[in-house]
């Protein structure tokens, strides 16, 4: 949800790039030049801070750590690895399953949609499960042009594919054709989520090196943290292992099991690093089990909600003194729980599982999370259990989860972006990789009334897109328009735009009919005519000088 209250003793995941000064910096592990410009929205969390610009930021840029077990030869055998305190980790086995990822990716051009920006080149880290698969990190293959794998001690590449990839957990599942690849190889088991203070090693190919390196630390925490790739709130481990660029999608092993997939670290602070729970890479196993090699997302119930921590709010409301929950500001359109939660309903509990007057439920070993933990144990049309408290009636209601249909898409990885030309206007869907475009401060520098649309509208029709003006092509038959770019475009003669493809079928009625002009109603009331014959003089020049293949693509 979105607009949330933020509840005390919970990192909140809604955090924004552009700060003036941020006192720390999530960073993804993955050698690559460009920053990522993280979204503020985050995708799932029912408890979030309402203002991004008091969360930190998130950049590629990786940090170092006290302990690093630095290259292995590639004819090592037996080599363990111990941290003070803890029993010795006999890593041999595991080093052949840990392979090393080369990626060429090429990423849209989103202010000019009918181009790509220049390649770069990237390494990251991915290891070996059951079923000739290989796990590693989404954005370690995003929007990836050929992607290359290495085992350890192995002097050849072999060309991978992308069997499957969930950029909200960033997770993606890599195989190779090759069988000689697949020579020795022994696949890693997957464990379950440590204790506190337990010991781990991280395994991959971090910068600093070619061969594998191994780096030991403790399991600090368990909660949910802000995925910087994927921008949503999902649970996480933070460790203190030395994480570095090139780590990215390594296996986090204890008692010979994998027990997180590494991903991404707190910049501006010592050795603190993340890695990827087993629940939820076992959530996206199962995902693209179901979906064949197609992920659907974790749910959501699409709310809002207040702390009820005031006394005399409970009392209001007919809580009882033992009582706790939450209460239900805003509800999102497009889901069950539109149909059956109300405004200002009492969550009481989730599947049995009392909520907090904080948003939180109990956790392991009087550990507490936000109650968002439950929903990421449950896939795309399960049911909920929740009890809540509606005029002074306690009820259960069986909600069904789904994942969120934003009106602004947060992330388009593996998407050309679509555009339609016309008389030299450019006309885009509005989502927040546009946004990014304006730089790592773009919660700042972008248009305003753009970027609270994306992080506070929502959708109300299955089909429905904010159409804007990106810019104008200049020419004698759009002078004098050029500075109504980043306005939304309302109408089209007369007509509601709903989407891209619609206003695109809207001209295309202009200009089949017998109407001499086409009218554009844009925000404020601002107004475009074109006169067809014009338009359509006009057109073939615009998109000769620019070097445009295409006027459109929807």
């Amino acid at each position: 949800g979105v607009g949330m209250q933020a509840m005390r003793g919970v990192f909140l995941a809604r955090a924004a790039s552009a700060q003036t000064s941020p006192p720390v910096a999530l960073t993804r592990f993955f050698c690559v030049v460009s920053p990522l410009k993280q979204s503020p929205l985050a995708r799932r969390s029912d408890f979030l801070n309402s203002d991004p610009k008091f969360q930190p930021s998130m950049r590629r840029v990786g940090l170092s750590s006290r302990q690093t077990f630095g290259r292995v030869p590639g004819d090592a055998r037996g080599i363990t690895t111990r941290l003070a305190g803890s029993d010795a980790f006999n890593l041999s086995d595991a080093f052949d399953s840990v392979i090393k990822v080369y990626t060429v990716a090429a990423s849209p051009n989103w202010f000019m949609p009918w181009q790509m920006k220049s390649q770069r080149e990237s390494t990251g880290s991915g290891f070996i499960i059951e079923g000739r698969r290989i796990l590693t990190n989404a954005h370690c293959v995003a929007d990836m042009n050929n992607v290359m794998i290495r085992k350890h001690g192995d002097p050849n590449k072999y060309s991978a594919r992308v069997v499957a990839v969930g950029h909200e957990c960033d997770l993606a599942m890599l195989t190779t054709d090759n069988e000689e690849f697949w020579e020795g190889t022994q696949p890693l088991s997957l464990g379950g989520i440590p204790e506190l203070q337990d010991p781990v090693a991280v395994v991959g190919y971090p910068t600093g090196g070619d061969n594998i390196s191994v780096s030991v630390g403790v399991v600090s925490r368990v909660e949910p943290q802000q995925y910087v790739h994927g921008a949503t709130s999902l649970l996480a481990i933070q460790i203190d292992a030395a994480i570095n660029p090139g780590n990215s999608g390594g296996p986090a092993i204890m008692n010979n099991e994998v027990v997180g997939v590494a991903f991404q670290s707190l910049e501006g602070a010592e050795n603190i690093g993340f890695i990827i729970p087993v629940p939820i890479i076992q959530h996206f196993l199962k995902d693209i089990e179901v979906g064949n090699n197609e992920y659907t997302g974790f749910p959501a119930l699409g709310i809002s909600c207040q702390a009820l921590e005031n006394s005399q709010l409970r009392h209001f409301y007919g809580m009882t003194e033992k009582e706790t929950g939450v209460l239900i500001c805003k509800i999102r359109p497009l889901t069950d729980s539109y149909a059956k939660l109300q405004k200002h309903d009492v969550i009481l509990a989730v599947d049995d599982q009392p909520v907090g007057n904080d948003g939180t439920v109990a956790f392991r070993n009087r550990e507490r999370i936000s109650f968002d933990y439950i929903l990421s144990s449950k896939y795309s049309g399960d049911y909920i259990d929740v009890k809540i408290l509606r005029n002074k009636e306690r009820l259960t209601v069986q909600v069904a989860a789904k994942p969120l249909q934003h009106l602004v898409p947060i992330q388009q990885y593996d998407l050309l972006p679509r555009y339609l030309i016309y008389a030299g206007l450019v006309f885009t869907p509005l989502s927040q990789p546009y946004l990014h475009e304006y730089g790592d401060d773009w919660y700042h520098t972008s248009p305003r009334r753009l970027c609270d649309r994306a992080l506070n509208m929502d959708k109300t029709e299955e089909d429905q897109e904010l159409v804007v003006l990106s810019q104008v092509l200049q020419d004698k038959a759009n002078q004098g328009y050029e500075a109504l770019c980043n306005l939304q475009v309302l109408e089209c003669n007369g007509v509601t735009v709903k989407n891209l493809k619609h206003l695109a079928a809207l001209i295309k009625e202009g200009e089949a009919g017998n109407e001499a002009f086409q009218q554009l109603i844009l925000d404020d009331n601002r107004v475009i005519i074109l006169e067809c014959q014009k338009a359509k003089d006009c057109h073939a020049g615009i998109l000769l000088r620019h070097r445009i293949a295409s006027d459109v693509q929807l």
